[in-house]
């Protein structure tokens, strides 16, 4: 049974398809293995991060793997071109550098080097769901109309380093070569479907834990503050930043907010607090003129994360 363009598809043999469903639910979190205490969130919903100004309205083991150090292109680029509106900074500059990686939630988010069909390397972000998955945008496990020939389609494979600061990797890295997206984005290249998965061979996300993911009605996310974490090229190589704020707008496939991003956050978690937990609600993938954007976590979408985390 296939679902329109949620219909998910993977670089394995097997493809998956979304059970049909519908209705507002979501699947929690978990602060892993590692232990430690969480960081400390806000009243109103934002991470209580010091120096971030808000404004108004291991047990298991790891691959050896060194840091790359030298910066590398963002991988919106490889399928959109030279940037300027992929992923945006707003005036004044909002964000703030986590250097405590390592702790939960900070160590949930991992930075990611992609290597393309034709070998070109990218940067990318991601975030684990569950023990063996990692949900990312959908340009960055699979490349759309790059011009360049023998670098569309599916990438070779994506170096995962959970809580990456610089050359330090706490939890060190694994590889992969096992996605997953959807045929919206895959076949169609329509940035409304632009979400997919990373599906790693080692169970490092029940180390580092994982955000739980859900879908929520329009008039909720209206009156909800959200949160982006990950890893932007204008910074210095695998350092971590994140800024936080209300969300601004959406629509029925896209969360919009004036949340500073820059190239190299694609993929990262758009998250709410929920319930002393977070959440998911979006998956960053664009930028603005006043407003960057992600994915939407929509019932369909969340159907097929479900299916992913398993």
């Amino acid at each position: 049974m296939t679902n329109g363009p949620h219909t998910a598809v993977s670089n394995q043999p097997v493809e998956l398809t979304a059970p049909a469903a519908e209705q507002a639910v979501f699947e929690g979190p978990s602060e892993g293995a590692q232990g430690g205490s969480p960081a400390a969130f806000t009243s109103d919903g934002l991470e209580q991060v010091a120096g971030h100004t808000r404004a108004l309205p291991e047990s298991v083991p790891a691959e050896a793997w060194t840091a790359p150090s030298a910066p590398l292109p963002d991988i919106g680029e490889a399928s959109f071109g030279p940037p300027d509106l992929l992923e945006t900074v707003h005036a004044p500059d909002d964000r703030v550098q986590i250097t405590d990686t390592a702790a939960y939630p900070w160590r949930v988010n991992a930075s990611l080097l992609i290597t393309a069909a034709d070998n070109s390397q990218w940067i990318g972000t991601g975030w684990f769901i569950g023990p063996h998955t990692l949900v990312t945008a959908g340009h960055v496990v699979h490349i759309k109309h790059s011009g360049v020939p023998g670098r569309d389609g599916w990438v070779k494979s994506i170096q995962v380093m959970p809580g990456r600061n610089g050359t330090f990797l706490p939890f060190g890295a694994v590889t992969s070569s096992n996605f997953r997206s959807v045929t919206g984005w895959t076949a169609d290249g329509n940035e409304n479907f632009d979400y997919g998965a990373i599906v790693i061979p080692t169970e490092l996300g029940a180390a580092t834990g994982w955000f739980g993911f859900g879908s929520w009605p329009d008039a909720d996310l209206l009156k909800t503050s959200v949160n982006i974490s990950g890893y932007p090229g204008d910074q210095p190589p695998g350092t971590q930043w994140y800024d936080g704020r209300g969300v601004s707008s959406v629509n029925p496939l896209k969360v919009f907010y004036d949340i500073d991003t820059a190239g190299g956050q694609s993929g990262s978690a758009v998250y709410r607090i929920h319930n002393g937990g977070r959440y998911g609600i979006a998956v960053h993938a664009y930028g603005g003129l006043t407003t960057n954007s992600g994915t939407r976590i929509t019932k369909a979408v969340f159907d097929n994360l479900v299916l992913w985390k398993a």
